[in-house]
C-alpha cells in the first residue's frame, strides 16, 4: 500500500484550493457540528483512472471543509478496489455499480452513499460485429474471470440472451492491454474503460458497439458509485457528509470547468494525457449525480446479477444492508441549483 504525495502535485493543488471559491463552501461551517476526525483516506489507480477526475479534484475541496489531512492510496493493483476497503486501507471506495453491489453481497461492511456518473464503458468490436448478439461464438477479451470487465460483459450478453458462458470465447488477455490484443487481431472485442477508447478512436481501429453513455438501459443507471466503510459513516458522519460534498462539487466542476479539471488531473501527477482526461470529462455524465436515483441502479444491477446467478441476495437485500442515502438527500437540497 502506498499513500501518494509529491511536491507537485502539492504545489498544483494549491491551485485547485481556488475551486473552493468558485463552486462555493456552506454558509458557515461554523453552523455545522464539528468535525469528528479530520482525516480521510480516499483511493488511487494511477494511469487507469480518468473517469473519477470527481474523486480525484475534490481534495482541496475537502481540506477547506476542515479535512486538514486527505490521503489518496494506491492499493495492490493485482485485486480490485473493492479490495482496498473491505481490508480497511482505505474510508471510501469509487467504484463500478456491480462491484459495489457484489461487496454487500459478500457482507463487506460498507454504505453506497451516491451515484458519481454515468458513461465511462464502452465495447469496442472489429467491423464484422454490430451488436453485442454479434458476440455469439467471438473472441472476446478480459483480464480476469469474474472482475469488473467479465461480470459487466457477462451481465451486457445475458440481457441479449446470450449465455456468457457457453456462447463467448472468453481470452485472458494476462499483463497484455487488451488494445494490443486487439489492433494484432488476437481478440473480436473487449470491454474498454478510458484512455483505451479514446486511443483506438485517434487511430481510427475498431468501432464501439455499446457505450453506456448513451446505449439503453446501461445509459440510464450509474456506472461508477461512491461508498464509505460502515465503520465510518457511523463514527464520522459529519465528516462523511463534508467528503461527499467535495466529491460532488467537484463532480460540477467536472461539467462546468472540464479544461481546468483536466489540466489539474495531469499536474497533480493523476493522470498522464491531458487531452485523454479532457475527452474523458466531456464524454462521461457528470451531471447525472443530480438526475439520477442511486437506488434504482442499485436495485437494476443487483437484479441482473441474481438473475445470472452471481449473487443470491435480493434487490431488496442489497440496498437495505448497504446504501445510506441521508447525506446525499441533504446535500441535493443544499446543492439545488
Amino acid at each position: 500500500m502506498q499513500i501518494i504525495q509529491t511536491r507537485r502535485r502539492f504545489l498544483a493543488g494549491a491551485a485547485m484550493a481556488g475551486a473552493a471559491g468558485i463552486v462555493g463552501l456552506p454558509g458557515s461551517l461554523h453552523a455545522e457540528p464539528p468535525l469528528e476526525t479530520t482525516t480521510v483516506r480516499l483511493p488511487l489507480w494511477v494511469g487507469s483512472s480518468y473517469c473519477w477526475a470527481g474523486a480525484y479534484i475534490a481534495g482541496e475541496l475537502m481540506r477547506a471543509e476542515g479535512l486538514t489531512d486527505v490521503r489518496y492510496i494506491e492499493g495492490d493493483r493485482s485485486v480490485n478496489q473493492s479490495v482496498w476497503i473491505a481490508r480497511g486501507e482505505t474510508d471510501f471506495s469509487v467504484n463500478f455499480a456491480p462491484n459495489q453491489v457484489a461487496s454487500i453481497a459478500a457482507g463487506v461492511p460498507i454504505k453506497v452513499l451516491t451515484g458519481l456518473h454515468s458513461g465511462c464503458l464502452e465495447l469496442i468490436a472489429k467491423e464484422s460485429i454490430r451488436s453485442v448478439t454479434d458476440l455469439r461464438g467471438k473472441r472476446v477479451g478480459v483480464n480476469g474471470f469474474n472482475n469488473s470487465r467479465h461480470v459487466w460483459l457477462s451481465l451486457m450478453s445475458a440481457y441479449v440472451g446470450l449465455d456468457p458462458v457457453n456462447d463467448i470465447q472468453w481470452v485472458l488477455t494476462n499483463d497484455v492491454k487488451p488494445t494490443e490484443l486487439f489492433v494484432e487481431g488476437k481478440i473480436d472485442a473487449f470491454l474498454g474503460t478510458p484512455p483505451q477508447p479514446q486511443e483506438l478512436r485517434a487511430k481510427k481501429i475498431g468501432h464501439t458497439i455499446l457505450n453506456n453513455a448513451v446505449d439503453r438501459p446501461w445509459s440510464q443507471y450509474f456506472c461508477c458509485m461512491i461508498s464509505a466503510t460502515t465503520d465510518y459513516v457511523t463514527r464520522y458522519p459529519v465528516a462523511t457528509k463534508r467528503v461527499l460534498r467535495s466529491i460532488l462539487k467537484a463532480a460540477d466542476l467536472c461539467v462546468s470547468d472540464p479544461e481546468s479539471v483536466a489540466q489539474q488531473m495531469v499536474d497533480r501527477d493523476f493522470e498522464t494525457s491531458y487531452d485523454y482526461a479532457l475527452q474523458t470529462l466531456k464524454d462521461i455524465r457528470y451531471d447525472r449525480w443530480r438526475e439520477f436515483d442511486p437506488e434504482d441502479s442499485l436495485r437494476f444491477y443487483a437484479l441482473r446479477m441474481q438473475e445470472t446467478g452471481m449473487i443470491k441476495s435480493s434487490p431488496q437485500q442489497i440496498i437495505a444492508n448497504g446504501t445510506d442515502w441521508r447525506f446525499l438527500d441533504e446535500l441535493k437540497r443544499e446543492l439545488k441549483t
